[in-house]
């Protein structure tokens, strides 16, 4: 029995460690019993009950209302969030949370809504050094008249390095925690990564035509899975692998691309029917359409993300649909160049999900997944005449849950769940004097921009105050962006 004594009260010991009072003035007296099971009436003179007691987290976040995507269509107004140890500990009425929860650091967003992180799904980060690059026809013309001569002299890993960094401040200012990434050295994306402690799924390029990264397709899918090995186990950078497009990568390349996927069950991204003149030279070369010749390469799977997606017939969005992938959509990009619209909502139907992407920022100028939102929502009532083909709920999810499942990643974030990743964003909806809890996904979809996003958390680390990012020197990294530049010969840094 004094053994079991000893135990209990060493137990317990440790639990009351992990608790503070509201009021120092409520410490129980010497003596008093303390522990939660033996708590004294309520009311008595010098008797105190476990209500006083309170579980020590990190942060506190309140808002005038939480958008947490799951579950769908969920608005909670007056609620915050509770994190503690980098993850979301609670969701609840800001009032609970201030009953239950000691905060090291409390922040009230009192005209603000807080959403998950967005997500976007398909970025070639370093080409944020390309904006000023004329942009010249079709998306293949603009690849081999402006693009590729000015990759192939200058691309190099500090040309990734300061080019990613630059996208990276753009993206986490306009609310962006989460991107997948695909270019060259991606080696240097996957340690930005680790030192910024930013959440990226780096793409591991796979092509026939030497580049200043890899000599032939061999090398690519060699050094490919080498970085594959030494980042199996990072926290902040996932890796998938990224062949460009069906038109420059043989069937050879893709059959052995298909066994390494398998052997090391890695996920596999790639720019899929992005015109129709792509789907034409597909047929003249190999007799089918390209989302069939993957599928007859065993590549179409759950865990492929087909990039684009504008060119689908009846046979397409069935294969789509049979096959579990993710379909991203990049509409500003797809628009700018010309290259068509995908019919995101016969794939929703279909229950394939959508994820947003921006495409490169040489694309699509300076990355804004909100933007996009809000150009796919239109594009879908456009198109077929119904204003709610894709409401704002919808829109919202692919920009944050829809994304973070086309990466693998939504076990971590893309939703505000108690256990996931403290990733979100506070949106100031002061100017919106329509705001409301009927209406709150509307507002923030149709009303509210990248300069509406005040502040963003990752892994509850305040990343972005007050709309300046914290994490970064930009005087510095403008400095370099405009050295580079400068030596592109196409302008003045933005």
């Amino acid at each position: 029995f004094e053994v079991y004594l000893q135990n209990f009260a060493s137990n317990f010991s440790h639990q009351f460690t992990r608790v503070r009072v509201k009021n120092e003035a409520e410490i129980l007296p010497h003596g008093a019993i303390s522990s939660p099971f033996f708590a004294p009436t309520a009311g008595a003179a010098g008797r105190y009950t476990a209500a006083t007691l309170m579980q020590p987290v990190d942060l506190l976040v309140h808002a005038r209302w939480v958008l947490p995507i799951e579950p769908a269509g969920a608005v909670l107004p007056g609620y915050g969030i509770a994190v503690d140890g980098g993850r979301i500990v609670a969701i609840s009425p800001s009032a609970s949370l201030r009953e239950r929860y000691a905060p090291t650091t409390e922040v009230t967003c009192g005209t603000h809504a807080l959403l998950p992180g967005l997500v976007n799904a398909h970025n070639h980060a370093a080409m944020s050094l390309l904006q000023g690059a004329p942009l010249r026809g079709s998306v293949q013309q603009w690849l081999r008249e402006s693009i590729w001569p000015l990759e192939n002299r200058w691309v190099s890993a500090e040309f990734v390095r300061v080019g990613t960094q630059l996208s990276i401040a753009q993206m986490l200012r306009a609310g962006i925690t989460t991107f997948a990434d695909m270019y060259l050295f991606p080696e240097e994306v996957a340690r930005l990564a680790s030192e910024l402690r930013l959440r990226i799924a780096v793409g591991l390029p796979v092509a026939e035509a030497r580049t200043a990264w890899a000599e032939n397709a061999d090398e690519y899918l060699d050094k490919g899975a080498a970085l594959w090995d030494a980042h199996r186990s990072d926290p902040w950078a996932s890796l998938y692998f990224a062949p460009h497009a069906p038109y420059s990568v043989s069937d050879a390349t893709l059959g052995r691309l298909r066994r390494i996927a398998d052997q090391l069950d890695a996920p596999i991204a790639m720019h899929l029917h992005e015109t129709s003149a792509e789907v034409r030279e597909s047929l003249a070369a190999h007799g089918q359409r390209p989302l069939a010749r993957l599928a007859q390469l065993g590549l179409l799977r759950p865990g492929f993300s087909a990039i684009h997606l504008n060119d689908l017939d009846a046979s397409d969005l069935d294969l789509c649909a049979k096959s579990g992938l993710a379909a991203v959509h990049c509409p500003q990009s797809n628009l700018r160049h010309g290259s068509g619209i995908s019919p995101i909502a016969e794939l929703l139907a279909r229950g394939v999900n959508v994820a947003l992407g921006t495409d490169g920022p040489a694309s699509c100028g300076t990355p804004d997944v909100l933007a996009e939102a809000r150009l796919a929502a239109l594009l879908a009532a456009g198109l077929s005449g119904q204003p709610d083909r894709l409401d704002a709920h919808a829109a919202l999810r692919m920009a944050t849950l829809g994304g973070a499942r086309a990466l693998g990643l939504d076990a971590h974030t893309g939703s505000l769940v108690a256990g996931k990743s403290a990733d979100f964003i506070a949106v100031d909806l002061a100017q919106m004097i329509g705001a409301g809890t009927h209406r709150l996904a509307e507002a923030v979809l149709q009303d509210a921009s990248r300069a509406d996003v005040s502040d963003v958390w990752v892994a509850g680390r305040r990343v972005v105050f007050d709309q300046e990012l914290q994490i970064m020197d930009l005087a510095e990294l403008h400095e370099r962006a405009r050295q580079w530049i400068a030596r592109l010969g196409l302008g003045a840094a933005a």
